[in-house]
């Protein structure tokens, strides 16, 4: 936990930067529910804001640097897979990030979308702590591995599915949420898509984008069974 001192300076470690303002990175490990007036009375929020944007920014200047013959587009793929909610998770998991944070039941810390806002939360402290130079360090190492994961960019279902209904000359998909289940901490979307004239898929996923682009990929595979 955030008072385990061996934990922080393995955390620190591990994070490339010794902080010089540790409180930081104490407010990064508070969830809101463990927050004291006074002291970071909204938990990590703050800070996540501020990670999330430092994280887009880095993470685009890795790209342009990494894969200078790609397009925007090609470009936006790669991005959007690299700063969303599973990614984030993943690196969070190997900073055991979900051991660390005050405040949530242990089941809770290890939900992905509380993992992704720690995260981000770090990373924003970092930032604040050591400026875009110390952000940049941990960045351009713990996302390097994902960066070089794909030769191609990511296929994002839900472009292709669009593109598949134009190049036919028909409507755009249309998406509805079928079922949120499960605790509040970890809900689980059902998404239904259909084109004109075809069946509809379903499929889940922790978050309403992330079901859509599973729904999305689902009608796909149903389609190139047809004409697709």
């Amino acid at each position: 936990m955030p008072g385990d001192g061996e934990a922080l300076l393995a955390l620190e470690l591990a994070l490339g930067h010794r902080f010089a303002r540790p409180e930081l990175l104490d407010e990064a490990l508070t969830h809101r529910s463990a927050a004291a007036q006074g002291r970071a009375p909204f938990g990590f929020e703050r800070l996540e804001f501020l990670g999330d944007r430092v994280l887009s920014l880095v993470v685009a200047d890795l790209l342009l640097l990494r894969f200078p013959g790609e397009d925007e587009g090609a470009l936006s793929r790669r991005h959007a897979a690299l700063v969303r909610e599973a990614a984030l998770a993943r690196v969070a998991r190997s900073l055991d990030l979900g051991a660390l944070v005050r405040g949530p039941r242990a089941e809770e810390r290890a939900a992905p979308g509380l993992l992704a806002d720690a995260c981000e939360a770090v990373i924003g402290a970092l930032y604040a702590d050591g400026g875009l130079e110390a952000a940049e360090r941990f960045i351009g190492a713990a996302w390097a591995p994902l960066v070089l994961e794909s030769e191609t960019p990511p296929q994002d279902a839900k472009t292709a599915l669009q593109e598949w209904a134009q190049g036919r000359g028909l409507a755009l998909p249309s998406y509805r949420v079928a079922e949120v289940a499960g605790p509040e901490h970890a809900p689980l979307f059902t998404v239904e898509v259909a084109v004109e004239g075809r069946p509809a898929a379903r499929a889940s996923g922790p978050s309403k984008r992330a079901a859509e682009q599973a729904a999305a990929a689902a009608l796909i595979h149903q389609l190139e069974g047809g004409d697709g």
